[in-house]
């Protein structure tokens, strides 16, 4: 009877935040399938786990497992995914007219800048632009007092500004 209970009740908490953590890993992994593999890992440990959770915000708390598995994952495979990208041709890789069209410019342009901030940054921006987490929630999730959150997201702007926009004009015209 208690695990019928324990299932409700993580069905209720946890589940509805799947997007989010799909959303988080993701960005992290910058792979649909890598991050499905990592989502689904996150959640078996949090199901494992979660007679040990005893807060009302399940998402928080599913975001930070999400977190700590993309790490994982990430410090596990870093070396072979570098191996297997110098190996690839980076032309195949890039999108036709046709498709940027399709797609839309400004959002590959966007997305493209994203993936190339450094994680703590990405990981700060997905979080709070997409995710709408408060800096609070952003400092629980990553470990890391609020100041950082703040700075990291601060970073990330900037260099996302200057990847959209290009530097700003210092004392000249355009």
């Amino acid at each position: 009877m208690q695990e019928g209970n324990q299932r409700s009740r993580f069905e209720l908490l946890v589940v509805p935040h799947l997007a989010a953590a799909y959303n988080l890993a993701r960005w992290l992994t910058r792979n649909d399938h890598d991050a499905e593999d990592v989502v689904q890992e996150a959640y078996l440990r949090a199901f494992r786990f979660f007679d040990h959770f005893h807060g009302v915000d399940g998402r928080a708390w599913i975001l930070a497992i999400v977190r700590n598995a993309c790490y994982t994952w990430l410090q596990q495979n870093r070396r072979k995914q570098v191996a297997i990208e110098d190996e690839m041709d980076f032309a195949d890789s890039k999108p036709n007219p046709e498709a940027l069209h399709l797609a839309g410019v400004d959002q590959q342009l966007l997305r493209q800048a994203i993936e190339d901030l450094p994680e703590e940054f990405r990981e700060a921006i997905v979080l709070r632009e997409l995710e709408g987490l408060s800096y609070k929630e952003i400092g629980g999730i990553a470990g890391v007092p609020i100041g950082t959150v703040m700075s990291r997201i601060a970073r990330a702007r900037q260099r996302l500004e200057k990847a959209l926009v290009g530097p700003t004009s210092q004392g000249g015209a355009a």
